[in-house]
This record gives structure tokens, C-alpha cells and sequence, in this order.
């Protein structure tokens, strides 16, 4: 049987059985345009007859070296023949010619990344017929003039400016302002004019053969696929390349055939704001590109009503119509031919997030799609833009054309931020908090002692780093716009300025960064910065989502595994965060990382010196200063967390992290000796002794974690203490509180057996001195290989599992996070040698296998046994349906990522629960 290549616009039914009714797999074969103008045909909504060429067709195209399947045009023909009996015209007859349009269509809707011919089949003998059969030689001659033009620009690759400036010339010189004020005289000219572009550009004459017009239009589209712009929009969109886009041969209806005439487009809803009323523009006796195209001012789509009532009323009926027909916002182009409407396009509109969110939720409470559509309709990015600090657009574009881009790099943190720039930690801290002025913190990598200057900026750049480096968690962390890795940007901090695009910035100047896009600016842009307070619509939805994942029967799972949705809990360090995370809707905190609380200024100088003292009785002391600093912080988060969850990890780093620098401390000694300074020498010389003994070569895998708690108890010993004290004093407030001790970097399960029994003895010690009884556990952090592959032997000790994905990343792939997104890794995810960034998705096949096996594992020993993950991966929405697929109880993000968080867990929870 001959492969059908090509369906008419009636045709749609044969479409949908060869897809055996798919109607997904029918937008797949003929392209979402394609596949709505069949359906708008076969719901009696006014659509001028055609035909598609399918994608198979473009991709056997492409893959045949640019040429048509056998028996492709040999259907194409034969639909136009069929085409030419619907309109009783016929193509390329100078007495009654057909005239067909040739428009691209992909399954996925990509407007004005690929290309579009109109007016094919004009010529000179069929001009001459057109104007007979309307007596309007104006209109034809602009329609032909428009076909030479795009035939030029999109077919034959001469360049826009080739026509327009022979257009603008031309106007000038006979006096005409708008292209409406050319005559039919005029116009008959320009055609010529625009004819001998063409032979002066390519060396032959304008293709006269109607049928070879349509046969390199259809090529045009098909190469438009592969064209830049297509690309790159599809690199934007996640479009995958292997789809192709079909071609509609449409006859052409006119909207330049005078005042009872026009053209438009148009959206059920405001696709800005999502408010329920029609918006669009259109244009009077014009074709379909001068609207889009913005050479003429155009009248609002509510005025049509006073120019063309019978017109509008019939439009407003069937829009309304295809709403509800398709039940999602649309966007559809029309034309009115002397006083007859006719429907060109339509599909679900782009929409920004707030309008999303808003549609979903209305249609969801007026009926016309369920709650659960509503969740799937809204995508994690929406929610996640909604909430961030925006730029305002055309200020951006504004600030771009005027030179004012000053560098570009990684996108770490969402978000709009404008503030003066400050090179150091200290000062930006001071500047913050002091003196109350808005800061952007620029450096060429942070560390975790920059935290406190971090926490004061309104925003971070950093020249180094990638995407998951420090400056880059703790942004997300803290919901800071960050742009890492700005290559372009060299930072002096001697000079305390730094230079990008040819343009200095000195401190305490202006600039703009975007978080979102990557983008820094000099200067100042304005923004927007919505709360999740004022979301109401978003409110609503999330609180949707919520109860999908809290319906048992969700995963169906062994028995004792969860079978509800994930829950959503955050990150967070500090009492704000965990009310924060609260406000966002967390329902517990997965990871407070204590280490923060050391690198505050007044607690610094004690957890140095515990870190130096030479006997146990000196760390013990400096231990006990520092103990009621961490009672107190663990105070505040039991009591924001009241009734939930609340993981708190013991120390993870090594030791040195929080000393002066090694390279810092040599350079001091070094230039105190040269001065002949013996003022303080010795201290210097004794410290910089100590921070070299403490040198490792790895210190990733070196002394941290579980084993600076083994080699070192005190430390981790005051920690539990603090801990329980602060959940005794709070349960006797009144508070709920439930701790759950987390010991990080677990590698083999006699760790855990030698530390966990003594930090449980404290706690008890801890309960039976204040007289209260309250539920905790004690749990590690799943973050080597081999605690993934001995899970089941660990889970015999600990009660709860979090995976601490970052490492567990960097050792199973043996890459350094910041080394590798810095060198090769945007190398490899460019050439397809990996399909994603690791540490921003999950790699299910590698570090997701083992942890799939840590789970099932861990769980076979400890049935009931409580996973989380609390890495970065903790917001992402693929890693959150992976966590969902293998039966974490809940993932931990960063508080600004809750909202994002779930909505994906609902999301994942839909996904699997109705396969």
C-alpha cells in the first residue's frame, strides 16, 4: 500500500485511524496547525480547504539528502486538484486562479521560527485574471508585490533589506507614509522594481510556474526545520529535533480587499494576565504579516465590533466555541474576505506564568477541565518564574540595544537584583546591613565564610564557578538572584573594580543582574518582585497539588513503603528559613547544615579556637561557649517547625574551612618578617603552623563528616546536646517538637556503630535531666557509593536515610563539582556526551541505580525506614519524579524551590498513578 503522504483538511479521520486515534500522534503527523485546521473543518468552523504535507514527509526529506519522498508530490498534485474542486477555482488559470498560501507547522507550536509563503500561484497572466475577476487591480498588485517579497526573503535567501530598501525608496519618492497610501499604479511598479531584485540577486527571472512556486515553497519549509532560529527555539523549548514540521497548502482568503475586509490575531484570554477576556489586534484591508509584523499600527480586537459587527459576532461565537472545544486558551488568526470571516489558525496560546496559573485555575472552576488538569497544565518554570524578582522586559531589550550588557555566564539563581557592587564579604556585609543599601556582592569565587556578605546582598556574580558551585547553592538556598561563571568578567580586587565588555565598574556603582537568563547590566533596570502571599491563584493550585499527594493509593509500592505523593520539606539553617519554608508550605526541614551557625563573626573567633585548643579540656571549653549560641538557634527552628520534622545534620566540613587561609596566613608571615614585625609574629607563625598540619590533599574525602565525629566526639557531642536541650525547652513550652539527627558521610556501617550509641545516650541523658519524654531519630546521610551498595547493613542502625546528592554525584561520576563545570562539563552536555548536567538533574542510570538500590536495600532490613533526599537535586522536577518512582517519603529543597516542589510532586504523583 503507498505511504500516505498527504491529507486534506477532511481528511482528519483518516489521520486519526492511522494512529489508531491518538490525537497526540495525529498533532505528530500533520502538525499542530495542521491537525487543528482538519479538526476546525470537521466542526463546521469556517476554514478555507486545503491540505498537509506531513512531517514524515520533512524527515524523509531531510534524511534523503533534500529531496521529496517517491509518490509525495504525485499526492500533493492530486490534493490540489481536489483542493481546486472545493473552491471551483484552479491553480495557475489566468481566468479563475486558485492562489494557496504555504505555511510551516510543527507538533509543537514554535511562532515565526520557520517559514511561511503567501499569494503562491500569482504570476503575470494570473494577475491579469484577478484583477478581472474583482476589479481591484490595487489588491492584486499588492498581493503579488507580498509573494515576490516573501518568495524572495524566505525561498530564494535574499536578504529583507534587499526589498525593503527598494519599498522605503520608492514611498519617499512618490510621498506615500504607509504602504496603504501607494496606488494600484504605484504598486504595479514596485512589483516590477521588486522582480528585478530578484534577477540582480540570484541572476534569474521570479519563478512564473505556479507549480514550481508551491514546489520550492514546500522545500523552503521543510529546510526551515533545520534553520538557526528553529534550533535554537527548540534548544529553549526542549523540542526534540527528530519531530520535523508538516507544510499546509491553504487557499489564500484576502484581507487587503478593501474596507470591508481585514485581518487579525487574537487570544480568548489575556495572555498576559490570564484575565478572562478576548485580546488581540487586527487591521483593516491588510494581509496577515502587517500585523504581526507591527508596520502599521493596529486597532484592538473589541473595535472590530463598530467596523465589521457581523463579522465580530460570528468571531467571538467561534473562538468562544474553539475554547471549549479545546478547553485551553487560544490563539487564532483570521481573516474577514468582503465581509466573510474565515479561520486561519489556532492553537493553545503562549502565556506567561501568572496567566498560566490563572487560566488552569479558572477552567478548573468553571469546569471545563478537572483540578488534576489543572496541576498538569502548570509547569514547574511557571511557578518558579512567578515567584523570583523579574526584570521588566522591554527594559531589558532597551538596555540591550543601548550597549548596556555587561557580561553574560551561568543562570544559578533565579531572580532580578539592581544594587551597588562590593568586592569582599565584609564590606558587603556592612554595607547591607549598616548602612541599608542594596548590594550585589561580586567576587571571583565565594567560600563558606563569604556566607555572612552573601546573606546581606541583594545579589551575587562571581567570574568562576558553575552552576552547583558554593556561590550557586547558597544562592538557591537563600532564594538570592546569582549569575556564576561570568568568564567575560575580570575582577581586580586590589583595584576594587572589574572590567567586562570593554566597560570598568568600579565599587559602589551600578549594575543589574538577572538570575534567570544569566544576564548582568550596567546600571540600574527596573523590576517587579511578587510574593507568594499575593498569588492567590497560585494558592489554590498548590493547595490542589497537596491533596493529590496526600491520597493514599498514589504509588503503588511493597507494603510499610509510602503510599501517598511525596512530601515537600526544605532546606534550612536559620529560624527565618524555617519560617520561611513555612509560608511556601513545607511540611518539615530535610537538612539544617550547622556548620552556617559556625561562620557567624561572633561565634568564629570561639570555633577557632576550639579547633586549635592542644588538650580535650581546651576543645571542651571552647565547645561549652559555643553551646547555648547552637541551643538557641535549634530553639527557633523547633518552634517555626512546630508539629514537623526537623533534620538537623552534624558537622560535615573539614575543620580547616573554618581557619584563615593557608596561601593568606604565609603571605602575612612572610611580609612581617621582611617589615621586622615582631608584634603578634609568633601567634601568626603558631597558627600558620596549625592550618598546615591540617592540610590534606582531598579534603572532599579527607577528615569530615562521620569521621572527624569519631576522631573528634566533642564536637558532635556538644551538637546532640544543644539539640535535645532545645527540643526539651520547647516541648515544655508547649511545642511539638521532633528532632532527627542526621550524621553525615556514612561510608560503612561500623561508623555509625561506634558514634551513634554515645550521641543516644546523650540525648537520653538530656531527657531524663529536664524530665520529658519526646520521639526523635538518629539517621545518616546517603552520600558514598558503597553506603548505596551496604544500605541494608546500615539501615540496622540508622532510622532514617537522606541522600546527600551532590557528593553521592562527584563520587560516582569521580568528578570535582566546580573543576568539571568549569572545564569539560558544558563541553560534554553540548556534544550530547551527556545528556544533562549530573548535578542539576539526577543521572537516573548511575547515581540514580544506586540509589534505587539503597532504598530497596535499606528498606528490606528496616521496613518503615524514612528516605529523603536533601540535596540540590531536592528542587529539580525530573528528580523529583525519579524520587517519587523509587519511594522517597519526601523531598528537601531550598524554602524559594517549595512552591516548585509541589507542584512537580503532585505532578509526578498524576504521572504514575494513572499509568
Amino acid at each position: 500500500m503507498t505511504k500516505k503522504w498527504v491529507y486534506l483538511f477532511s481528511e482528519v479521520k483518516q489521520a486519526e485511524n492511522s494512529v489508531q486515534g491518538d490525537w497526540d500522534k495525529v498533532r505528530g503527523l500533520l502538525g499542530g496547525k495542521g491537525a487543528n485546521l482538519a479538526d476546525m473543518t470537521r466542526i463546521g468552523v469556517p476554514v478555507p480547504p486545503g491540505f498537509t504535507i506531513t512531517t514524515e514527509a520533512c524527515n524523509a526529506y531531510l534524511a534523503e539528502g533534500e529531496k521529496f519522498p517517491d509518490g509525495m508530490w504525485e499526492q500533493v498534485m492530486e490534493s490540489l486538484r481536489a483542493t481546486e474542486a472545493q473552491t471551483g477555482k484552479k491553480f495557475g488559470d489566468p481566468h479563475n486562479p486558485l492562489l494557496v498560501s504555504c505555511r510551516s507547522g510543527a507538533k509543537f507550536s514554535m511562532p515565526g521560527m520557520m517559514d511561511t509563503v503567501l499569494n503562491i500561484g500569482l504570476n503575470d497572466e494570473t494577475a491579469k485574471g484577478m484583477v478581472a475577476l474583482t476589479g481591484n487591480e490595487r489588491f492584486v498588485f499588492d498581493s503579488y508585490r507580498r509573494l515576490i517579497q516573501m518568495f524572495g526573503s524566505v525561498v530564494l535567501n535574499i536578504a529583507d533589506e534587499a526589498f525593503e530598501d527598494v519599498l522605503e525608496a520608492y514611498k519617499h519618492e512618490k510621498g506615500a507614509k504607509d504602504d496603504t497610501d501607494l496606488s494600484a499604479e504605484h504598486l504595479k511598479e514596485l512589483t516590477e522594481k521588486f522582480k528585478k531584485v530578484v534577477k540582480k540577486e540570484k541572476g534569474f527571472d521570479f519563478p512564473q510556474d505556479p507549480v514550481e512556486q508551491m514546489r520550492l515553497a514546500t522545500e523552503a519549509v521543510f529546510k526551515s526545520w533545520n534553520g538557526r532560529r528553529a534550533i535554537d527555539y527548540r534548544r529553549a523549548a526542549n523540542i526534540a529535533d527528530d519531530l520535523g514540521t508538516a507544510v499546509n497548502i491553504v487557499t489564500m482568503v484576502f484581507g487587503n480587499m478593501g474596507s470591508d475586509s481585514g485581518t487579525g490575531v487574537a487570544f480568548t484570554r489575556n495572555p498576559a494576565t490570564g484575565e478572562r477576556l478576548l485580546y488581540g489586534d487586527y487591521l483593516l484591508n491588510a494581509q496577515g504579516e502587517d500585523v504581526v509584523a507591527g508596520i502599521r499600527n493596529t486597532k484592538k480586537i473589541q473595535d472590530l465590533g463598530q467596523d465589521l459587527p457581523q463579522a465580530y459576532k460570528e468571531f467571538v461565537d467561534i473562538v468562544n466555541k474553539l475554547e471549549k472545544h479545546y478547553t485551553d486558551m487560544q490563539d487564532v488568526e483570521f481573516t474577514i474576505e468582503r465581509g466573510k470571516l474565515w479561520m486561519l489558525q489556532t492553537r493553545n496560546g503562549k502565556r506567561t506564568a501568572k496567566a498560566a496559573i490563572k487560566v488552569a485555575v479558572d477552567m478548573a472552576n468553571e469546569g471545563l477541565i478537572t483540578k488534576k488538569e489543572a496541576i498538569k497544565r502548570v509547569t514547574p518554570e511557571q511557578v518558579d518564574a512567578l515567584l523570583h524578582p523579574q526584570f521588566d522586559s522591554a527594559a531589558k531589550q532597551k538596555a540591550i540595544k543601548e550597549g548596556k550588557l555587561l557580561c553574560t555566564g551561568v543562570n544559578a539563581g533565579p531572580g532580578a537584583a539592581v544594587g551597588q557592587v562590593f568586592f569582599d564579604a565584609d564590606t558587603a556585609e556592612h554595607k547591607g546591613k549598616v548602612e541599608k543599601l542594596d548590594v550585589i556582592m561580586v567576587r571571583p569565587f565565594t567560600k563558606p565564610d563569604d556566607v555572612h556578605g552573601m546573606l546581606a546582598s541583594k545579589g551575587i556574580l562571581t567570574s568562576e564557578g558553575g552552576a552547583t558551585s558554593h556561590a550557586a547553592v547558597v544562592a538557591r538556598q537563600f532564594g538570592v538572584p546569582c549569575i556564576v561563571g561570568a568568564s567575560a568578567a575580570h575582577i581586580d580586587l586590589e583595584k576594587r573594580s572589574m572590567e567586562a565588555n570593554s566597560i570598568t565598574i568600579k565599587e559602589g556603582e551600578w549594575i543589574s543582574i538577572d538570575g534567570t537568563s544569566g544576564e548582568a547590566f550596567v546600571g540600574k533596570l527596573p523590576m517587579t518582585a511578587p510574593s507568594i502571599e499575593e498569588q492567590t491563584d497560585l494558592l489554590v493550585l498548590l493547595k490542589w497539588a497537596d491533596e493529590i499527594c496526600a491520597t493514599p493509593g498514589m504509588r503503588k509500592l511493597p507494603a510499610g513503603w509510602p503510599s501517598t505523593g511525596l512530601q515537600v520539606w526544605a532546606n534550612a539553617d536559620y529560624p527565618a528559613d524555617a519560617r520561611r519554608a513555612r509560608s511556601f508550605g513545607a511540611v518539615g526541614i530535610g537538612l539544617c547544615r550547622t556548620e552556617h551557625m559556625f561562620f557567624e563573626t561572633t561565634r568564629l573567633p570561639i570555633v577557632q579556637r576550639m579547633i586549635l585548643a592542644k588538650t580535650s579540656e581546651e576543645r571542651v571549653k571552647a565547645l561549652d561557649e559555643l553551646l547555648p549560641y547552637q541551643r538557641a538557634d535549634f530553639d527557633g527552628l523547633f518552634e517555626a517547625m512546630d508539629g514537623y520534622p526537623v533534620i538537623i545534620r552534624l558537622i560535615d566540613p573539614p575543620l580547616h574551612e573554618f581557619l584563615p587561609s593557608e596561601h593568606q596566613l604565609l603571605e602575612e608571615v612572610i611580609t612581617m618578617r621582611v617589615k621586622g614585625q615582631t608584634d603578634g609574629l609568633k601567634a601568626k607563625e603558631e597558627l600558620l603552623n596549625s592550618v598546615e598540619s591540617m592540610h590534606e590533599s582531598n579534603p572532599m574525602m579527607g577528615l569530615r563528616g562521620v569521621r572527624l565525629s569519631i576522631v573528634m566526639p566533642e564536637i558532635v557531642e556538644m551538637q546532640v546536646r544543644a539539640i535535645f536541650e532545645a527540643a526539651a525547652d520547647c516541648t515544655l513550652r508547649g511545642i511539638n517538637a521532633k528532632p532527627e539527627v542526621m550524621i553525615p558521610l556514612t561510608g560503612h556501617v561500623n561508623e555509625l556503630k561506634v558514634i551513634q550509641p554515645r550521641l543516644i545516650a546523650i540525648a537520653k541523658e538530656v531527657m531524663a535531666e529536664k524530665k520529658i519524654n519526646f520521639g526523635y531519630k538518629f539517621g545518616t546521610m546517603i552520600e558514598i557509593p558503597r553506603a548505596c551498595l551496604t544500605a541494608g547493613e546500615i539501615a540496622s542502625v540508622a532510622e532514617f536515610f537522606s541522600f546527600g546528592t551532590n557528593d553521592l554525584t562527584q563520587m560516582t561520576f569521580g568528578y570535582s563539582r566546580d573543576d568539571a563545570e568549569r572545564s569539560f562539563l558544558v563541553k560534554y552536555i553540548e556534544e550530547g556526551i551527556l545528556p544533562r548536567n549530573p548535578f542539576q538533574t539526577i543521572d537516573r542510570d548511575g547515581v540514580g541505580r544506586s540509589m534505587d538500590i539503597a532504598v530497596k536495600d535499606g528498606r528490606s532490613q528496616r521496613n518503615n525506614l524514612e528516605v529523603g533526599i536533601c540535596g540540590e537535586h531536592g528542587g529539580d522536577p525530573s528528580s523529583i519524579e525519579f524520587c517519587h518512582i523509587i519511594g522517597n517519603n519526601y523531598v528537601s529543597c531550598s524554602p524559594f524551590r517549595v512552591p516548585v516542589a509541589r507542584l512537580a510532586a503532585a505532578q509526578a504523583a498524576l504521572k504514575y498513578s494513572e499509568n
